[in-house]
């Protein structure tokens, strides 16, 4: 049985966090869908953080680190932080003290680090190696969603395991797993992450000056999986290390304000002197022309009709996202002019 001192301690300082606003966790919703299975999905309400939307240069925001989101400071000079914008409860950070890149490779320090907390507090790991892997920020950090002895560690946590027993067909994504040997002492992740390295191309630790290409790195008791990366997003979305555990987050506002552009190029029309069919089918062509993001519904796709001698444009359509390998979104519209 693992203590849990620093859960605990997590969950004392969000308290206080939480009052003087210096924690802000992210306002999302899950979406409810069988097909998804076993992926869980939730899509982001309103903008999202300030560090993810913020072009040139920004300041690091853990030289100093925030004292109201620390937890605890190692011996080895890593902080144990809270997330300021979590994605659970007591999202954890570990951080170096000083500063280290997150795109250069992870040292013995680094492990020493993890296995102090570890010993303390089990759950899921996970490690986005620079911006092409989905990291918000260039200081190095490893984060942890805590759990439970007995809680799935992530949505994909059996197929991993099942992807070890030879029971479970491989995903289309370059990548390595390997069983855990030492959950609580974690001797063996130093091992498995030069392995992974090696057989992904990444490079060899401590032989190049840092990593060959980008990575994910997720992790729990029992398996140890590596997710070499081609790029950040996935069909306009980013999809950092989590999502490689079964976890998505979206923004669906591309697609919502395409919906809302269509309603308001109908209702113009439908206003307009245009009154036959092939005047009205004409004009939404002449407008999705000037407005390129008109792209999921065609003027032949609409359904024209007559109320009390007033013309009423309707429309229905489908917009399909593709997500991460075998997961996809699909959103329903429809709509009518006033």
């Amino acid at each position: 049985m693992r203590a849990e001192r620093y859960w605990r301690q997590a969950s004392q300082v969000s308290l206080e966090a939480l009052r003087c606003g210096a924690l802000l966790p992210l306002a999302t919703e899950e979406v409810i869908d069988p097909r998804l299975a076993p992926f869980r999905l939730r899509t982001l309400h309103g903008l999202p953080p300030r560090h993810l939307r913020e072009c040139g240069p920004r300041p690091n925001p853990f030289l100093p680190w925030e004292p109201l989101l620390q937890v605890d400071q190692l011996e080895s000079g890593h902080v144990v932080l809270l997330n300021k914008y979590p994605v659970q409860s007591c999202h954890l950070l570990l951080i170096s003290g000083e500063w280290q890149p997150q795109q250069g490779w992870l040292e013995g320090q680094d492990w020493q680090a993890v296995a102090k907390v570890a010993a303390d507090t089990g759950g899921l790991w996970f490690f986005n190696s620079s911006a092409l892997a989905g990291a918000s920020q260039p200081h190095r950090h490893l984060q942890l969603l805590p759990r439970q002895g007995d809680e799935p560690s992530c949505p994909l946590a059996e197929s991993i395991n099942q992807q070890l027993r030879q029971e479970h067909p491989p995903w289309p994504w370059a990548y390595r797993i390997s069983p855990r040997l030492d959950p609580l002492g974690c001797s063996d992740l130093a091992e498995i992450y030069a392995g992974h390295s090696r057989d992904l191309g990444l490079g060899e630790p401590g032989l190049q000056d840092q990593p060959l290409h980008p990575y994910n790195l997720i992790f729990d008791d029992s398996w140890f999986l590596t997710v070499r990366r081609l790029r950040e997003h996935c069909a306009g979305f980013s999809v950092n290390g989590l999502g490689f555990a079964g976890y998505l987050l979206v923004r669906v506002v591309p697609t919502v304000t395409e919906f809302y552009t269509i309603k308001g190029v109908v209702d113009r029309i439908a206003a307009s002197p245009a009154n036959t069919v092939a005047e009205i089918r004409g004009a939404f062509d002449k407008q999705r022309q000037i407005d390129p993001t008109i792209t999921s519904l065609a003027a032949k796709e609409l359904d024209i009709t007559k109320q009390n001698d007033r013309v009423v444009i309707s429309f229905a359509y489908e917009k399909e996202i593709e997500l991460l390998g075998p997961v996809f979104l699909l959103i329903k519209y429809a709509g009518r002019s006033k």
